[in-house]
Formats: structure tokens, sequence, C-alpha cells
């Protein structure tokens, strides 16, 4: 096969895709095909896939490829189809036993359960028939028999010979040209449609198909029946699936050659064995129409009635001869027949109570729900000893079983017609746990197999499982019991006294029974019997289960521990011990003569059967019984039936009521819409008459049967009139399909879009209005802010902190950062104080005459003295001060001598002055306002008139000496002006007031320095009496003051909607640093530096609380609206237009920070500006786009979220972030001010609060014992998990889509806010990418499976059924096989829908039943589906980076390569195991990559994936020597090319 494999790789390839210039073209699945655009771009779309395919340009407009011996020209069409044509015979190689060689290798454990079943035996091929066999056969040729063999006989190979004989006759007949026929194989049960497949398959050399109702095919039409009949010579199916086809008509009896009925008893009464025959096949009048008949059975009796009489009805019926092996001797010799055998064990106890029996029975005798229990234990005290009924307690009270009894209790009590206390329930429930108590801490002695603990009957199975395993040997055995219980009571005992060599298990059906009953799995019956069959396991203990239908390997010894109750339990049960020298037990109980009577019972019934089959002669005519089937038929020919002029489609009494209830749930319905079919009957004449009334919506509103004796009937015929008169008026069509079709309301297009480039000038604020408000007032107290470094050294000179004071107190500004020098950096502490500082007129003068000085000396503003008008005023902070911690009140900061000080204009300097002068002093150019230095010290060698160093920072006048460099005098004065020349030098640093310091410092500022050194002469500058470290800390001071005031503006407009926010988070919600912030993966254009955090991810966290806040408010206040309903009115809430428009109302848009610091704006208003620049008279503006402003807008309600609810529990709230979401949308339907307010507005729906029925509190008990959350309303919760397929009717139950809605956005939020606060460093791609996987369908789908909600979903229809089915057992198997990697959800195909929306559901159900808890939420993310995300990084390439996408990527722009395909085929399936696709990447000519998976689409990404590890590394004119590509140097538009195949790759993720 691998050669095979290598084979096709290298196989050449037709010339690549051509082009067409057809427009695109649906396919029957809803996709679209484009075959060719104006790039030469070939779209494949199938679900979300999109491939993409550049193909050759040359090639595409008709020119001659190289190398290919074709015809000149080819059509684009013929291309295409020579390249499908190679890549499917490519694909044909990988066959069926290249499939089947990896199911063999595979694990069972890893093994679907189709894949087990296909396992099983599927290998054996028969080439040896014994001679019974081709006698039968040779009959079965002639004519249409019954064949009666023992079980194990080879009945089935039998059908084979027919099957092959009848293929070569139809191969003959086709050849003739005669009509097509097909042979049906026909079970009674799923388990056999895949056992008895698997043999045919491998006995047989063509195509065979299975089917069962588990797969879907109710729901097929006739065109995708055709293709199956079709494409195959044999169908293997279950006796429904015929039916249905059979009765719409998508196959008739005449296309029929064979009809074989595998455990052919099944067909009396209404059997679909039994209906095939009766409407279809006795219908037929042509007996050459009619296909022969082959039954196979080892009994043709099932129950206790005249043997003789039922099998000549099987033969009636089924219109066969019952045939047998004319010569038994052939057949012993064949088939080996055990040795049967009686078994007496003495005389049972009669049943007795046990002392933990006694001590239950005296306490809790009278609970209801423990009545079985006691049962049990006593009747298991006389059958099987007192050990075994006390074991009872321990299966029945077991940690989960008690759960269930508990809620059978509860249950119980909520359906009981009289009220009750709820104190009654409490007071059972405890009863209940201390019985569970009490069995917990009782000391079960070990079992001995001795009287005093077994009874005699086990004692005797015992000694005889002890001589078949008291040594090492292959033998197995099965010990046949009626009850489950005994069965599992039977392998806990012989699992502790059995043989080290006994290995036991049980084998029970998949039903679940009463409390202490064990739930089984159609796989776990598998496994135990694939383990039986290899020897894992050697003896079972089985119920009826093990009898007939599963496959089981011959035993040595077959035990009926209890005996049977039919003829062919007793000859199936016998047939299971088919090993040489087998032996068959009946055990029975000395002195009991019912025993001894079923013995002989059986065995008189076998020889009276077996006498009857052989004195049958063998030229016997079927007609002779013609008489017992007419008796049979007689009350059927009284009933009506139609068939279909058009088609053949046939209506019966029986099928009418199916047809009916298909149509009726196809009618176009609501939510809510009860879409019942009502029957009414009533007596007439002594007669049943019914009217079936159909839905409201529903074309015909009722119909009126026959009158008849039976209700059934009358029921019956009143479907059956209303069939009639559905097909009368063609709502019905010809194959008795409804004509109606499901139509969703059309999305109504609001415009409610905006546009990101679409910008608009609005006002900008500058000045927080706590300013403006504070004027007119001359304050007797301040409140003070403490402005401090937190690292003074940045400064790198001396430091003295400020404070600012202000008649209203400031919020806690939060710490941000400033940059004094390149090298370092300090965070700005801003200290609000509560305690007010006392001013009087005096201290207020002094106050206002200190904040003038800075202004005046550090930047060169004079302004009026007004202290009226005053914003704020700073004042020195007194360094010897202590720590904050120690100061008693906020005046004792306050450094009153400097300030005093600075009253003087200047520090007097004269010649006389020494040297020591001029350290650390900050110097004023009065001249200039521009020039302003830190002095550092007397230069005492440096000369006025020298000249002025290299490097010293330029000046407007001359610079020729440093007397001249120190005077900035206009020339006039500078020519009337004599300085002396003898005065003394002194260095200083020359100090830059254009910087930013909220931002660090960039290349140009770095380049020039900061720190500039410059000589200068003292005569004419001007010493401030500041001290040098306070003036050092006012040059911070227009950056601090900006930040504050920024913040203010921001909780300003947090006051427009009247939220509380955190100073910090107010701000980032209104900043945009950028021309595009609201880009998030793009490049920021014109960024505004040392803006601080942009909006972008408060944005990201309040557009989902939003969405969440307005989903809940809908959901409460709407209670009779639909989920469709729910997003359009969500939508015109959440819309951008929306929030746009009540942003402008509320003049939002000023309040937005789109400016960077700047010097001429943060100077304080109102203030008369005696001396300096004037900031201007136009009001600043900024232009905005429309999308921004509505993005800061849920920034916003991000900020009022984020500031309260991160806390914990109770000071974490919601109640802000409300309040922002209700003022911003502006509607009624979104009042709420606090959170509470939401269930406020709820009104509980009839539905929720009627009361529930025992099922329904079932599943909350469930649900609580899984997931630890209880129900106060399991009505809600069962609504959670009901599929719109399901009748409003049957439970009065809405489904599950409302809640979805509302889970949809809790969930929603619940991943968001994990990952906003996980990483806060995150942007919001990141953050929006990795969300994806948190709430795909795929996980949630996952999600669903782990908490097993599959299995509480409740549909109507069995399509859902089959693809859960099929998805659970993938994503199982992935689970497996990913060894415990948390991502294993991501390699399965994505989940039926109804999967997530489950889940959601139950979050939506969750919330609502706790009165709107969010908490609940939360912790249903926490417990279920952090674990999976603990570690992000394995999801970073979840969205991002799609192999295919890249795999495009790579081919078209890195190689430039446009001749390639990524193409996929079905695999045929094999043995039952799942449908397979495979799909490879061709590269001119050449098949480089595959990759196999149950999708098409995920076919495509493993190939791409594979493909990718070939071609990463390796560079373009490699990639052309090896895969001989030349389309670079072809004529195509590279560079548009690129870009239209870069948009569409985004697409195929």
């Amino acid at each position: 096969m691998q050669e095979n494999r290598k084979l096709a790789a290298r196989v050449p390839v037709v010339a690549a895709t051509a082009s067409t210039r057809n427009p695109p073209k649906e396919g029957h699945d809803g996709s679209y095909s484009l075959e060719r655009n104006v790039l030469g771009v070939d779209f494949h779309k199938s679900g979300n896939n999109l491939a993409i395919h550049v193909e050759d340009a040359e090639e595409s407009s008709g020119l001659e490829s190289e190398g290919e011996d074709e015809e000149p020209n080819p059509t684009a069409s013929d291309k295409r189809r020579a390249q499908n044509a190679k890549f499917k015979s490519w694909a044909e190689l990988i066959t069926k036993e290249d499939v089947q060689e990896v199911v063999k290798l595979t694990d069972d454990d890893k093994l679907s359960t189709r894949n087990l079943m296909s396992k099983q035996e599927s290998t054996i091929i028969i080439t040896d028939p014994r001679e019974y066999q081709l006698e039968l056969f040779e009959r079965a040729k002639k004519q249409n028999i019954i064949a009666v063999l023992d079980t194990g006989s080879g009945k089935t190979l039998i059908a084979v010979l027919l099957l092959k004989y009848t293929i070569d006759q139809e191969l003959e007949d086709r050849a003739l040209g005669k009509q097509r026929r097909i042979s049906f194989f026909l079970v009674d049960c799923v388990t056999l449609v895949f056992q008895q497949y698997a043999v045919l398959e491998c006995n047989l050399d063509q195509n065979i198909e299975r089917f069962c109702g588990d797969m879907g095919c109710d729901l097929w039409h006739k065109a995708t029946w055709d293709k199956h009949f079709a494409e195959n010579m044999v169908i293997v199916c279950t006796a429904e699936v015929l039916y249905q086809c059979l009765m719409h008509s998508f196959i008739t009896l005449n296309q029929i050659n064979l009809l074989i009925f595998d455990e052919a008893h099944h067909a009396k009464k209404n059997h679909a064995y039994a209906r095939i025959i009766k409407d279809f096949y006795l219908a037929e009048s042509e007996a050459s129409k009619r296909p022969k008949v082959f039954g196979m059975t080892a009994s043709p009796v099932d129950a206790r009635v005249d043997v003789v009489k039922a099998a000549k009805d099987l033969e009636s019926l089924l219109h066969c001869q019952i045939a047998t092996t004319s010569d038994l001797s052939l057949l012993q010799r064949s088939v080996s027949r055990p040795k049967e055998a009686l078994a007496q064990y003495g005389p049972l106890l009669p049943p007795f109570e046990t002392p933990l029996y006694n001590v239950l029975k005296s306490s809790f005798g009278d609970i209801e729900v423990f009545s079985k229990l006691f049962k049990y234990s006593r009747e298991a005290s006389s059958q099987l000893g007192s050990w075994c009924a006390d074991q009872i307690w321990t299966f029945g009270l077991a940690e989960e079983e008690g759960r269930k009894v508990e809620g059978k209790v509860e249950r119980r009590f909520l359906s009981r017609k009289d009220a009750q206390p709820v104190e009654t329930l409490d007071a059972d429930i405890a009863r209940i746990r201390e019985a569970r108590e009490v069995v917990s801490k009782h000391i079960f002695r070990p079992p001995i197999a001795n009287l005093d603990a077994v009874s005699d009957k086990v004692l005797l199975l015992h000694k005889h499982l002890t001589r078949v395993f008291e040594r090492p040997s292959e033998a197995r055995c099965i010990v046949f019991v009626k009850r489950r219980y005994t069965a599992r009571l039977l392998g806990e005992l012989f699992s502790r006294i059995g043989t080290t060599h006994m290995r036991s298990s049980i084998l029970i059906g998949t039903r679940t029974g009463e409390a202490g009953d064990l739930k089984v799995s159609f796989r776990q019956q598998v496994v135990t019997l694939m383990k039986f069959r290899k020897g894992e396991l050697n003896c079972l203990f089985a119920t009826s289960i093990a009898e007939e239908g599963l496959d089981i390997p011959d035993c040595n010894l077959v035990v009926r521990f209890d005996l049977y109750s039919t003829l062919i339990q007793f000859i199936q049960s016998r047939g299971r011990a088919r090993h040489s020298h087998s032996k068959y037990i009946h055990m029975i109980e000395n002195g009991n003569q019912a025993h001894l009577q079923a013995v002989r019972e059986v065995r008189l019934a076998e020889g009276v059967m077996r006498q009857f089959c052989e004195s049958l002669p063998a030229d016997r005519l079927l007609h002779g019984n013609d008489y017992d089937l007419e008796g049979q038929l007689g009350k059927e020919k009284s009933l009506q039936s139609y068939t279909e002029p058009e088609t053949g489609a046939k209506l019966t009494y029986g099928s009418s009521l199916a047809v009916l209830a298909h149509f009726v749930g196809c009618l176009p319905h609501g939510n809510e819409t009860t879409l019942q079919v009502t029957y009414v009957m009533s007596v007439q004449d002594k007669k049943f008459v019914c009217e079936v009334i159909l839905p409201e919506n529903s074309p015909i509103r009722s119909a009126i049967g026959r009158p008849a004796t039976k209700k059934s009937i009358a029921k019956r015929a009143a479907a059956f009139s209303a069939c009639i008169l559905l097909r009368k008026s063609k709502h019905l069509d010809s194959n008795l399909l409804p004509t109606y079709t499901k139509h969703l309301p059309a999305m109504r297009n609001a415009l409610l879009a905006l546009s990101m480039k679409k910008t608009n000038k609005y006002g900008m604020r500058v000045k927080p209005d706590l300013w403006e408000k504070s004027w007119g007032s001359v304050p007797n107290e301040l409140f003070l802010t403490l402005l401090e470094l937190k690292t003074p050294q940045a400064l790198g000179r001396p430091y003295q902190p400020l404070a600012i004071l202000t008649r209203t107190r400031l919020p806690n500004i939060p710490e941000f950062l400033l940059y004094p020098s390149a090298a370092s950096s300090s965070a700005v502490i801003c200290t609000s104080l509560a305690i007010t500082v006392k001013v009087t007129p005096t201290k207020l003068t002094t106050l206002n005459n200190f904040t003038l000085r800075i202004f005046s000396d550090v930047f060169n503003k004079v302004y009026e003295s007004e202290p009226e008008k005053m914003s704020y005023w700073l004042a020195p902070v007194d360094p010897a001060r202590g720590t904050l911690g120690t100061v008693l009140h906020p005046e004792a900061l306050i450094d009153w001598d400097t300030m005093e000080l600075a009253k003087k204009q200047q520090l007097e300097w004269n010649m006389d002055s020494p040297d020591s002068f001029f350290a650390d002093k900050f110097v004023v150019d009065p001249w200039n306002g521009s020039r302003r230095f830190f002095s550092v010290g007397a230069a005492p060698q440096i000369k006025p008139l020298d000249p002025v160093p290299p490097g010293t920072p330029k000046a407007k006048q001359n610079m020729k000496s440093i007397l001249d460099y120190s005077n900035s005098m206009y020339k006039n004065k500078r020519q009337i002006t004599k300085l002396r020349e003898d005065q003394p030098v002194f260095l200083a640093h020359f100090i830059h007031h254009r910087r930013n310091f909220l931002d660090e410092m960039t290349e140009k500022e770095k380049k020039e320095g900061l720190r500039r050194d410059c000589y200068l002469c003292p005569e004419i500058l001007r010493f401030s009496t500041l001290p040098i470290g306070l003036a050092a800390m006012c040059l911070m001071f227009p950056p601090i003051l900006s930040r504050i005031e920024s913040h203010l503006i921001a909780l300003d407009a947090c006051k427009l909607l009247h939220i509380t926010v955190e100073p910090a988070l107010a701000l980032e919600a209104v900043t945009k640093d950028s021309d595009n912030t609201d880009e998030h993966s793009s490049e920021q254009i014109n960024f505004r530096r040392g803006m601080g955090n942009n909006y972008e991810r408060l944005e990201f966290i309040g557009d989902c609380f939003l969405k969440m806040a307005t989903s809940i408010s809908l959901f409460a206040q709407n209670p009779d609206n639909d989920e469709f309903e729910y997003h359009v009115k969500r939508m015109l809430l959440i819309c951008n237009k929306n929030l746009f428009n009540t942003a402008t109302q509320l003049k939002l848009p000023e309040y937005i920070r789109s400016q960077s610091f700047a010097r001429r704006t943060w100077y304080p208003e109102g203030l008369k500006l005696l001396q300096g620049k004037d900031k201007g008279e136009e009001p600043p503006a900024h232009n905005l786009g429309d999308k921004t402003v509505a993005d800061v807008c849920e920034a916003l309600i991000g900020a009022a979220l984020v500031s309260h609810a991160h806390l914990e529990a109770p000071a974490r709230n919601f109640d802000n972030a409300v309040k922002a979401v209700t003022a911003l949308v502006r509607s009624s339907d979104h009042e709420m001010t606090t959170w509470s307010d939401y269930y406020k507005v709820y009104n509980m729906p009839t539905y929720q609060i009627s009361p529930a029925t025992a099922s329904q509190t079932d599943l909350a008990a469930k649900v609580n014992s899984n997931l630890g959350y209880q129900f106060r309303y399991p009505r809600l919760l069962r609504s959670a998990f009901i599929h719109p397929s399901y009748p409003f009717s049957w439970e009065k139950v809405p489904c599950y889509q409302r809640l979805e809605f509302l889970g949809d956005a809790l969930l929603d939020m619940a991943c968001i806010d994990y990952l906003f606060y996980k990483f806060p460093k995150k942007d919001p791609q990141w953050l929006t990418e990795h969300k994806m996987a948190m709430v795909s369908n795929k996980f949630l789908g996952a999600v669903c499976v782990k908490l097993g909600f599959h299995k509480h979903l409740r549909y109507n229809g069995a399509l859902v059924e089959y693809q859960i089915r099929d998805y659970v057992t993938e994503l199982q198997e992935a689970e497996i096989e990913a060894g415990g990697a948390r991502d294993y959800w991501t390699q399965v195909k994505n989940p039926p829908k109804c999967l997530p929306d489950v889940v959601e559901a139950y979050v939506g159900a969750v919330f609502v039943d706790s009165e709107f808890d969010y908490d609940e939420v939360e912790g249903f993310f926490k417990k279920h589906i952090e674990w999976f995300f603990e570690d992000m990084t394995i999801y970073d390439t979840f969205a991002n980076n799609h192999p295919t996408t890249f795999l495009h990527n790579l081919l078209t722009i890195t190689f430039g390569c446009q001749n390639y395909r990524l193409l996929a085929q079905e695999m045929p399936s094999i043995d039952g195991s799942p449908i397979q696709v495979i799909a490879a990447l061709m590269i001119h000519n050449e098949v480089v990559a595959e990759g196999r998976a149950a999708s098409g689409k995920n076919a495509k990404v493993k190939a791409s994936s594979n493909a990718l590890e070939k071609l990463k590394g390796l560079a373009p004119y490699e990639y052309r020597m090896q895969y001989r590509c030349d389309c670079s140097s072809k004529a195509v538009d590279e560079n548009l090319a690129r870009v239209e195949v870069g948009e569409l790759a985004e697409s195929a993720i």
C-alpha cells in the first residue's frame, strides 16, 4: 500500500486548472463554485471553508503548456476534467484494505463503537459450505423458504450463497437490458446492521452499503436514495428503513430481487417485517414482480404458543415454506451440539431477613422508594444467599444511586395532588441519607463459598465454574440469568470467590432500571464481547441480551442459572455452546415441579417443531396455507389505502400517523407555537369516530375518519383522511413528503453601521468644569494635593515637592510617569488630602503671590492678581516635614518660609558676592522668556570677553563673546547699555522648554541633550528667589497639571452619564492617541506620544458588557419575543449609529482626549495676562471619526464596569456599568440604573413556575449531582435542553433559543472578563483572536459533551441524534488520542449547532434561576471552561494562523506560484467506520502532500499542514527547481494578484 501511494505521488497530473467565464453556480448543498474571475482566482466554498487557487495565467489564456502531450489549446473545462480525473485515480489507490489495516492496528479502547463492530469477524471469508447448507441453498434458489437451523449452524452462509447467486442473475439480466434490481438484507436491530454488513462485505465482491435510522436516512429525499440504490447491489438495513422507502416510493417491490429476513420469527402483528409483507409484497399481484424471500431463524416460535400453529402462521405471513436439513445427522456432524445436563441443587430456603435488612426495615421500611430494594433483598436471600441479599443495599444506596433515590422521592412529593409542607420532603430526604449512612457503616463480611453466605444454588454454580477454571485454559462460559441485578450480584460475588483463572464480567442490556441498577452503554457491550473473544474475559453473567443479536464466540459451558421462558430462548442460549465437547446445564431445584415442567416443555416443543419441519413435503405448494393468510389479513382488507398514481407511494392506516406528524413538523411556526396534532374521539352507533385537528397555521385544519370498532383504528382513519386531503390540495408531494419549507424572517437592514473614515469637527475641552465652577469666591479653606516624585533623583539636581491647593478636593489621581532625562524616569504621586487648610486673607495673598511668582519666573507669564478667579494655588512643601503619616495637619506640610522669601523679586548680586553665590540657583533672563538656567558654580578662569565655547546652546543674539551671549536685550537697548567687562563668569545649564516630560525623549531630543553647558555673566540676569529644587519641580508642573486636568475632564464626561469611575479608567476610556486607534490590528497613524493607555481595551470589554446588559434587559422585559426579535432589538440598541447619536446629543466628543501635551494650553484660564504670549483666540477643536465616538461610548461602559466589577464580592457590582448603558442607549428597552433592576422587571413566564414533572425534577437532580447547582425551577432547566424540533405541546416548555440568546451574551462576558484581567498588557486584537477559541461552537460543543449535556437534549428527529452521536464518537476518540492535551477539541470537526447552543442555554437558565446572579455564570466558567485556557499559548494559531491561509500565501506571494490546487474526495467507509475524506495538494502536476479527516475542510487543513512542513524553509529558486515552477516568468499582474489573494486568503479561515 505504501508503494502504491508513493507511486501515486509521482503520477504527473495533467495541466493545472484553466479558466471559464461562468457565473457562480450553486450546488445542491448550498455551496458555490466560482470557476473563474478576472484574476484567475479559483474559489471552492463548502461550509465555512474557502479554498483559493490562483491559476496559471498563461494556461488560462489558452496558451499551450510545456511538457505535456496534449492537443493544442485545450479548453479550460477539458483541463479541469483531466486534472480532476488524475486526482481521483490517485485517491482511489487509497484502498479499503488500507483503512481496514488502520482499524486493525488500533487499540480497541481508542476505536469508536462503529469501528469496534466492524472489527469483529470482518475478515472471515466463508469458502467451504456444509452439505446441509448447500441443500437449503438449492431449495432457496427455487422457492421462498424460512431456514430453521440452530444458532451457530451457519444460516448467514446460506444467505451469502443466495446473494451471490442472485447477483449473478442480476448481472445477466442487466446485460440483457432488463430493469436494475437490488437485494435487501433486513435485520431487527441496529447492532445486526453492522454485524451482518461486516460478514457480507468480506464475502461478496459487489458494492454493499448499510443503513439504519440512527444515520438520519429517514430524512433523505428520493435523489439521495436513488444514488445509493444505483451504486450498490446489496443493502443491509433495519426493516423500518426499507418500509419507509417503500411507503414513500423511493423504491418499489419490482426493483428488489431478494428480501432476506434475519431472525424471521419477529414477523408478526405490526412489526416492520410484517408490514412490508402486508402493505407491499402482497399488494403486488404479479408474482414475477415480487422479490424472492429468504428467512432465517433458530425457531419460528418466540412465545409459549402452539408450535405448529405459530410455524404455519409465520409461513403464511412471509409467504415462505419452513425448511430445515433433510438429514439431521449432517447438521449434527457439522455443528457441534452441547451435551445437555440437569444440575439439581437442594431446596432453597424461603426468603428471609438478614440482620442488615431488619435494621433497615425497622427504621426505614415505610419509605416507598425502598420497597423494591426490600423485595430484591428478600428474593436474593433465597436465590443467592445472605451475602448477596445485603450487597443489594450497596448497589441501591451508593452515592450516585442514593441521589437518584432522593430525586425520585422529591418528584413524587411535587407530583402529589394534596399539598404537603416542604418539611415533609426534607424529613424524607434526611431519612434516606440516614439509611445511606447505616449502609456505609455496616461491616460486610468477605463472602465464603458455604451455606452461611450463599445459597445452595450458588454453591452448585461455584462447583461447575471451579471445575472449568481450576487451571489456566482457553475455556469460555456464559451464565444466563433473568434479572439484571442477579447478573451484577453474581459478577461481584465470583470476582471474590472465583478461581484465580476465572476472569468474569457482566453482559446486560443498555436500558437503565430501578435504583441500584447499572447503566450500560452499547459501546460497553461491544468492548465486553471483544475482551471475551480475545480471552481477556472468560466468564460472562448475562441476561437475554446474550441470546440473540450480539455475535458471541463459541463457549465450552453455558449455564442456565435461571431457566428460559420460551422455546427460542432455550434454542438460542444453547446455541452459544458450540465448542466441541461443550456442555449446556439446566439448573433446577430439587423437587421443583415447575422447573422440571419447563425443561420438558422446551424439549417437547423442540421435538414437535423439528418433526413438523421434517415432515413437510419438499414439493409442498405455498398456496396450501393461503387460507390462513387470508384470515390474518381479513382485518387489514377493511382498512383503506391510497397509492399515488405518479410514483407508487403508498399511504396506509399504519403509515398515515407518521406522514401526518412529519407534515405538521414542517409547518412554519414560532418558538412556542403548538405544533400539535389533536385527536378527538366520539361514539356513533356503537363505533368510534375520530376527528384530527391540525395546528392553526395548517392549510387543512381538520379531518374526520371512518367509524371503527377500536379507538386505535379510528385514530389512524382520521390521520389517513387528513393525509388524503393534504395530498389533494398538493401540500404533500407525490412521495407523500411535505411541500412546505421553513422560512426564516428576513433580517431588516437598519443601516446601523458607521463609516470608520467619516469625521466631524468638534470643540475640544482643555479645562475641567471644576476650575470654572470654583471661580467667583475668595476661599477661607482649601484642599491640598501633594505632588511628589517617587524617584527624585531622576531630576538630576536638588528636589523639593510641590502642593496644589484647590477650592474642591481633587480625586485620587493615579500614579503616572515623567521622563526628566534620557536615562531616568519617575512616577508622580498625587496625594489628595481630605482635611482642609484654613487660609486667612494674608495667607491667601501669600499663596497667590507665590503662584504668580512661579508663572512669572519659571514660565514667563505675568498675570493680574485676582484671587477670586484663580483655579488653584501652588505652594512649596517643607522638605523637613517628615513622612506624610507623621504630619498632623496639611498646613504643616507647607513651606511658608520659602514663600516669604519668594516675595522678593530676586536674589541680589553684586561684584562683592562670593563665588559660592553662583552655586545651585535658578536663573531667569528678564529679556528673553525662553531663556532659563540652572547655575552650577563660578568659573573664575573664564572671562566675559572670552569666546563662546563650542557646543553652547544657540542664542538669537551675537555669540562672539560670553558677555554678548549673556545679553538678550533687543538691539537698541544693547547699544545704549554698557556692561562691565570685569564681572565674573559662572557655569550654567540651559533649560529646554519644549520637552514633553510625559513621554520618553525622542531620538532628536536625545541627540540635542537636555543638559547643555553654557557660560554666563550675571549682570543683566535675575537670580530667582525660588530654590533650585523647587524650580526644578515647577518645571515638571505643566505635564503634571495637564495629566490632572485630563483626568478631571474625563471624570466630567462620566458625570454626563451619572457614573462613578476611577480617574485612571475614565481617562483611558476617552483617550484616542492616533488617527486610527479604532483599527486595532493596523499600524498607528499620527501617534500622539505620552497620552497613556488609549480606549481600545476598555472598548473591548465595554462592548461585551453592552451586549450582555441589553440582552438581559430584552430577555427580562419581552418574554413573548422570539430569538430573532431579540437580535433585531439588541442590534438597534447597541449599534454604533445609536451610540454615536446619543454621544453627540450629550456633546461627549468634546471630552475625548485626542491631543498630547501642549505647552500653550496648560496655563490657567480666567486670569488677565499682563506679560507673555497668549494661547490665541481660536477655541481648541479636533476632528473625530463617527466610529471613534461610538467606540468611546463603549469604552466608558467598560470603564464603569472595570472600576467596580473587578472587586471581590460583596463590594463588586455592575451598577455603574448598567447606568452607563442606560445613558448611552437611550431606549425604553433599557432603563435600568442598578443590576437588581433587571430581575425586578422580569416577570416569570407561566412555563417556568408551573409544577415540574417527575422527569423535569429528575433532570434538575442530575444536573445538581454533576455540576453542583440546584435549580429552583426545573422546568427552566428543561427549556435549556429542548431542541427547536421538539414540540412545545409535549411538555409546554419552550425550546432553548431564548435562553441561548441570553447565555451567549453571559458566556461572552465571562470569557472576556477572564482574558481582560489575566492578560492586562494584551491588545484587543490578541484578546479578540483568543476569545474566538473560548466562545467558538467547536469548543462549546466539546464542553457540552464533557458535561454530558447531550444526553439530556430532547429533540424530535433521528438526524439530530445521528449527528450528535457521530460527533461525540469523534470527540471522545480525539480526547483519547490527545493524551491529556487540553486543545484536543480543535482537532475534530465542528459539532452539531445544537450542542454549543445547549451550553449557552444552560448558562442562561442558571442565570435566570439564580435571580440574575452573575456569580453563578462566573462560577460555571471557572469550573468548566477556565481549565482549558490556563495556557493560552496553545491557541495562538487557532484563528490567526490557519494552515490553508499560510499555504496560499506561501505559494502565491513567497514562491510566486499559481499552478496548484487543493482538492478533496470522500473515501469509502469501511465496516462501519466514519466517513473519511482525503485531500491532496497538487503543484505543477504532482501530488505533494495529503491529509485525511472526517470532513473536506479538515482534510484540506491537514493536507495544508503537511505541505507546509515540506515547503517551509525552501528558497524561491529551490522551490522553482524542485517543482519545475515557471509561474513567476509568465505575464501575470503579480502585484494585483498578491493583494487580491491576500484578501481572499483571510476569508479562508
